[in-house]
Formats: C-alpha cells, sequence, structure tokens
C-alpha cells in the first residue's frame, strides 16, 4: 500500500494498492489491468479509424493487433532489461515481467516493426496501419501511465510545485515529488486529441504516424528530465529516452516537413499541368468549330453541284430522245 497526497490540488492523503486482485493463488497487479484497457482502447480505436478512413478490414486490424500486443510486450522488456543487464542475473529474471520493468520505447519500437513485416508479408500499405494505429497508442500511454501511479513510481525531482505529489514513505516521512506520469499522461492526452482532429486533413500516408513521434518524443524529451527512476546509456550520464525522444521528434517533423513540400510541389505541378491543358483545349475549340463549319459548307457546295449536273444530265437524255423520236416519225411518213 502507499499513502499519496495532492496538498497543492486541496487532494489530502488517501491510500492506493498495487495489488488489484488474485487469480488462483497468484496476485494480480493493478499495473497489468490499466494497461490491458489501455491495449483494448488502442484496439477498438485502430479498427474504427482503420475502416473509416483508411479502408482497412477489422478483421484484418485484428490479426495485427494480436502479433503486435505480444512482441511489443517481448519488446518492452527486453529493452528494459538491456540497459540494466547488471540487475539480471538468470533467464528467470529476464522474463519475469510480473515483477515489473517495461519500457515504453521497446514497445513502439518493436510493435513498428512488427506492423512493418505483416504489411510487408501481407502485401498491405504500411503507412495506413500505422497512421491508423498510432493515435490509439497515444490512448494506451495514457491511461498505462496510470499503472505507474498505483505503484507509487515513475515520478520526478522533489519540488513544491502546484500539483506536486506527496508520497510516505516507510519511516512515515512525507516528501513532494513531480507527477510526471501525470505530465505523460496529460500530454499524451493532448497529443491524441489534436491528431485525431487533424487526421481527416493528412497530406500523405504516414503523416499521422510522423506526427505522433514528433509530438510524443517532444513531450518524453522535457519529461524524461524530471524523474529520478531513468534508464540510462549503461554506465554514462546520458538518459536513454531522453535521446531517442529528441531523435524521434527532429526525424518526425523533418520527415513531415519534406513529403509535405513534395507533395506541395507535386500538387502544384499537376495543377499547372490541368491549367494548361485547359487553356490548350480552349484555345483549339474554335479552330475546330472553323473547320467543321467549312467542311459542311463544302459538302453543301459539292451536293447543289451534284444535283446540277445531274439535272443537266437529265435535261439532255431528255432532248436527244425527242430528236430520235422525230427522225424515226419522218421515216415512217
Amino acid at each position: 500500500m502507499h499513502q499519496i497526497s495532492f496538498p497543492g490540488l486541496g487532494i489530502g492523503e488517501f491510500t492506493v494498492k498495487s495489488e488489484a486482485f488474485s487469480l488462483f493463488g497468484r496476485s494480480v497487479a493493478w499495473y497489468g489491468v490499466i494497461i490491458t484497457v489501455g491495449i483494448i482502447c488502442a484496439y477498438l480505436y485502430a479498427c474504427r479509424r482503420g475502416k473509416q478512413s483508411e479502408g482497412i478490414d477489422p478483421d484484418t486490424m485484428t490479426d495485427l493487433t494480436f502479433f503486435t500486443v505480444i512482441i511489443g510486450i517481448i519488446g518492452a522488456r527486453l529493452y528494459y532489461v538491456l540497459f540494466k543487464l547488471e540487475e539480471y542475473k538468470t533467464f528467470y529474471d529476464v522474463i519475469a515481467v510480473w515483477n515489473g520493468g517495461l519500457a515504453i520505447y521497446g514497445g513502439i519500437i518493436a510493435g513498428a516493426l512488427t506492423v512493418i513485416v505483416f504489411c510487408k508479408i501481407r502485401r498491405l500499405n504500411v503507412l495506413k496501419f500505422l497512421d491508423a494505429a498510432c493515435p490509439g497508442v497515444m490512448i494506451a500511454q495514457a491511461i498505462g501511465r496510470w499503472g505507474n501511479f498505483m505503484n507509487a513510481e515513475a515520478y520526478g525531482s522533489e519540488t513544491e510545485i502546484f500539483c506536486r505529489m506527496g508520497i510516505r514513505n516507510v519511516f512515515g516521512e512525507v516528501h513532494y515529488y513531480h507527477p510526471t506520469f501525470f505530465y505523460e499522461s496529460l500530454w499524451n492526452v493532448i497529443g491524441f486529441v489534436l491528431i485525431n482532429r487533424f487526421y481527416k486533413k493528412k497530406k500523405f500516408n504516414g503523416e499521422i504516424c510522423f506526427a505522433y513521434f514528433a509530438w510524443y518524443g517532444f513531450g518524453r524529451m522535457f519529461i524524461e528530465g524530471l524523474r529520478t527512476d531513468s534508464l540510462y546509456l549503461w554506465h554514462t550520464g546520458i538518459r536513454i529516452s531522453q535521446v531517442v525522444g529528441a531523435v524521434c521528434f527532429v526525424v518526425g517533423l523533418a520527415l513531415i516537413l519534406v513529403f509535405r513540400k513534395i507533395g506541395d510541389r507535386f500538387a502544384l505541378t499537376r495543377l499547372s499541368a490541368l491549367v494548361a491543358a485547359g487553356a490548350a483545349a480552349k484555345d483549339t475549340a474554335p479552330e475546330e468549330t472553323g473547320e467543321a463549319e467549312t467542311t459542311e459548307t463544302m459538302e453543301t457546295m459539292e451536293t447543289t453541284e451534284t444535283t446540277e449536273t445531274t439535272e443537266t444530265t437529265e435535261t439532255t437524255d431528255s432532248g436527244t430522245t425527242e430528236e430520235s423520236n422525230g427522225e424515226n416519225d419522218g421515216r415512217e411518213n
């Protein structure tokens, strides 16, 4: 149990328990329950968004989610273990995720690779699937951070800020910290709202995915600097999540700007071509009309000439016939 308070917000001390319930004699933590709820919400969003905006079959999204969740959890665990190798002595220690130790960036990287491989095998558009899934991932992250709250973990350095979180330690002392779990949860909620509203205005496939990486990376880069339980780049003082966050922000933003510029140039080129084609068609139209009128006039003249020729021929034939008849009549008399 943990004694927590938020005095700056007028919330007095209360108790939270890490254990939600027990199943078959084994404890089930709130952390796992909350993470599961986040995954379900992300899945439901991805199915709905994928069907509405990208024309993705929900059954296909279900298949993808099954593999992504499993491989994502493995990736999150391996990422965490990789930067804390000295704490894991046996294989059992490595796989004991129920004892804690998951890193969100490991899950994101493994999940993204899973989506890429899945789409390549099934010959699907990778970027469309990533666009449909990424806002859902933000929902899962926003919800999942409250699992850290139930464990009274993932907080920052001591502070007197108005939203400080008080935690009573085993000695009965209360210390106040930055509630970094809350900062990140709120950052993801804001990002989800903005990106979700922007979704229909995207100019190219992949833009939503890049926006997610840029948004989350930017926020995590600063929030991570407040935390006291960061993963470090082995024996250096470099916080790995800050480095990854900075890279995600820079790369994501650069890709958006580059592809938007390319898209604008392509659109401008197409627009210019259409305008030129329209102008050419407009200039050609009178000439074609004049040619048609000339042709009709010539055909009329030819018809008239033919008619006159035919009448002349008939007249000549009639005169010749009458003369022949006259000659015949003279001979008979």
